[in-house]
Protein backbone atom coordinates (compact mmCIF):
# COMPACT_ATOMS: atom_id res chain seq x y z
CA UNK A 1 0.00 0.00 0.00
CA UNK A 2 1.03 3.86 -0.94
CA UNK A 3 0.97 6.01 1.92
CA UNK A 4 1.69 9.67 1.41
CA UNK A 5 3.32 10.96 4.60
CA UNK A 6 1.98 14.85 5.23
CA UNK A 7 3.34 17.82 7.90
CA UNK A 8 1.63 20.97 7.47
CA UNK A 9 4.05 23.84 8.26
CA UNK A 10 3.08 27.43 7.84
CA UNK A 11 1.94 27.63 3.84
CA UNK A 12 3.59 24.29 2.92
CA UNK A 13 2.79 20.39 2.73
CA UNK A 14 5.82 18.43 2.94
CA UNK A 15 5.93 14.93 1.65
CA UNK A 16 7.14 11.50 1.89
CA UNK A 17 6.30 8.33 -0.06
CA UNK A 18 6.13 4.69 1.47
CA UNK A 19 5.59 1.47 0.00
CA UNK A 20 5.66 -1.30 1.96
CA UNK A 21 7.20 0.39 4.25
CA UNK A 22 10.20 1.64 1.99
CA UNK A 23 11.36 5.35 1.36
CA UNK A 24 10.25 6.52 -2.18
CA UNK A 25 12.61 9.54 -2.94
CA UNK A 26 10.48 11.56 -4.74
CA UNK A 27 10.89 14.86 -7.44
CA UNK A 28 8.31 16.28 -5.30
CA UNK A 29 9.08 17.08 -1.95
CA UNK A 30 6.28 19.77 -1.05
CA UNK A 31 3.58 22.11 -2.40
CA UNK A 32 3.35 25.43 -1.56
CA UNK A 33 0.29 27.44 -1.52
CA UNK A 34 1.65 30.78 -2.27
CA UNK A 35 -1.46 33.02 -1.45
CA UNK A 36 -3.89 31.24 0.70
CA UNK A 37 -6.62 34.35 0.40
CA UNK A 38 -7.01 34.10 -3.39
CA UNK A 39 -9.11 31.23 -5.35
CA UNK A 40 -6.78 30.73 -8.06
CA UNK A 41 -3.61 29.67 -5.57
CA UNK A 42 -6.17 27.67 -3.29
CA UNK A 43 -7.32 25.87 -6.94
CA UNK A 44 -3.28 25.90 -8.16
CA UNK A 45 -2.26 23.64 -5.04
CA UNK A 46 -5.40 21.32 -4.93
CA UNK A 47 -4.83 20.53 -8.72
CA UNK A 48 -0.82 19.94 -8.12
CA UNK A 49 -1.93 18.22 -4.92
CA UNK A 50 -4.37 15.49 -7.07
CA UNK A 51 -2.12 15.32 -9.75
CA UNK A 52 0.47 14.37 -7.00
CA UNK A 53 -1.80 11.87 -5.65
CA UNK A 54 -2.61 10.53 -9.64
CA UNK A 55 1.01 10.11 -10.47
CA UNK A 56 2.28 8.28 -7.41
CA UNK A 57 -0.51 5.87 -7.29
CA UNK A 58 -1.75 7.32 -3.57
CA UNK A 59 -3.75 4.95 -1.83
CA UNK A 60 -3.92 6.81 1.74
CA UNK A 61 -2.64 9.94 3.33
CA UNK A 62 -1.39 10.63 6.56
CA UNK A 63 -1.08 13.72 8.01
CA UNK A 64 0.55 14.89 11.88
CA UNK A 65 -1.88 16.84 13.64
CA UNK A 66 -1.61 19.73 14.55
CA UNK A 67 -2.86 21.38 18.31
CA UNK A 68 -5.71 24.08 17.63
CA UNK A 69 -5.14 25.56 20.48
CA UNK A 70 -1.88 27.18 22.93
CA UNK A 71 1.84 27.42 22.26
CA UNK A 72 2.13 25.03 19.55
CA UNK A 73 -1.29 25.83 18.20
CA UNK A 74 -0.95 25.34 14.06
CA UNK A 75 -1.64 28.55 12.15
CA UNK A 76 -4.61 29.26 10.15
CA UNK A 77 -3.36 28.39 6.86
CA UNK A 78 -2.17 24.82 7.88
CA UNK A 79 -5.74 23.89 8.62
CA UNK A 80 -7.15 25.22 5.45
CA UNK A 81 -4.49 22.87 3.77
CA UNK A 82 -5.81 20.26 5.89
CA UNK A 83 -9.11 20.71 4.83
CA UNK A 84 -7.72 20.66 0.89
CA UNK A 85 -6.08 17.91 1.00
CA UNK A 86 -9.32 16.04 3.34
CA UNK A 87 -11.48 16.97 0.91
CA UNK A 88 -9.48 15.09 -2.29
CA UNK A 89 -11.79 12.23 -4.16
CA UNK A 90 -8.67 10.00 -4.90
CA UNK A 91 -8.32 8.28 -0.91
CA UNK A 92 -8.58 8.51 2.19
CA UNK A 93 -6.70 10.63 4.46
CA UNK A 94 -5.96 9.66 8.30
CA UNK A 95 -4.88 12.25 11.12
CA UNK A 96 -2.23 10.64 13.69
CA UNK A 97 -0.79 12.66 16.98
CA UNK A 98 2.21 13.76 18.17
CA UNK A 99 1.83 11.44 21.00
CA UNK A 100 1.32 8.29 18.80
CA UNK A 101 4.32 9.27 16.81
CA UNK A 102 6.76 9.77 19.95
CA UNK A 103 5.16 6.69 21.22
CA UNK A 104 6.25 4.40 18.00
CA UNK A 105 9.60 6.50 18.05
CA UNK A 106 9.93 4.99 21.75
CA UNK A 107 8.72 1.83 20.78
CA UNK A 108 11.40 1.05 17.49
CA UNK A 109 14.66 1.99 15.92
CA UNK A 110 13.98 4.41 13.26
CA UNK A 111 16.47 4.08 10.35
CA UNK A 112 16.06 7.27 8.12
CA UNK A 113 17.00 6.73 4.28
CA UNK A 114 19.97 8.76 3.60
CA UNK A 115 18.22 10.50 0.44
CA UNK A 116 15.38 11.87 3.02
CA UNK A 117 15.72 15.45 3.51
CA UNK A 118 15.62 16.79 7.33
CA UNK A 119 12.39 18.55 6.61
CA UNK A 120 10.72 15.03 5.75
CA UNK A 121 11.32 13.66 8.88
CA UNK A 122 8.45 14.28 10.45
CA UNK A 123 6.10 13.37 7.01
CA UNK A 124 8.22 10.30 7.03
CA UNK A 125 7.71 9.22 11.16
CA UNK A 126 3.42 9.84 10.49
CA UNK A 127 3.95 7.75 7.86
CA UNK A 128 5.75 4.57 9.70
CA UNK A 129 3.58 5.40 13.12
CA UNK A 130 0.40 4.38 11.09
CA UNK A 131 1.49 1.83 9.58
CA UNK A 132 2.90 0.44 13.12
CA UNK A 133 -0.91 1.09 14.20
CA UNK A 134 -2.68 -1.22 11.51
CA UNK A 135 0.27 -3.87 11.44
Amino acid sequence: MKICGIELKANNAIFVLIDDRKFIDLKTKKLTIENDETQEDIRKFCNEFLLFLEENQVEKVVIKKRAKKGTFAGGAVTFKLEALIQLNPICEVELISSQTIASFEKKNIIEFPKELKKYQEQAFLSALSYIGQIK
